[in-house]
C-alpha cells in the first residue's frame, strides 16, 4: 500500500459529481485521515488512523 502524504488538504473524490451536493472531503495526514461532509464542513471531522482507512479501502475495492 502505499504511504499517506503528509497533508494533502481537503479534496473530493475524483468519483464526485461535479453538479451534486452529496459529497464528503478527505484531507490526508502524516498519521491519520480526516473526513467531512463537504456542504456542513462546521459540523464536524471523523478521524481515522491510517492502517483502518486502508482497510475501509481495500474492502470497497473488494
Amino acid at each position: 500500500m502505499p504511504r499517506l502524504a503528509r497533508d494533502t488538504g481537503w479534496f473530493k473524490s475524483s468519483r464526485s459529481a461535479a453538479a451534486s451536493d452529496n459529497c464528503v472531503e478527505v484531507r490526508l495526514l502524516a498519521g491519520s485521515v480526516r473526513v467531512r461532509d463537504s456542504k456542513a464542513p462546521e459540523d464536524g471531522v471523523l478521524s481515522f488512523g491510517s492502517a483502518a482507512w486502508r482497510t475501509f479501502l481495500a474492502s470497497l475495492k473488494a
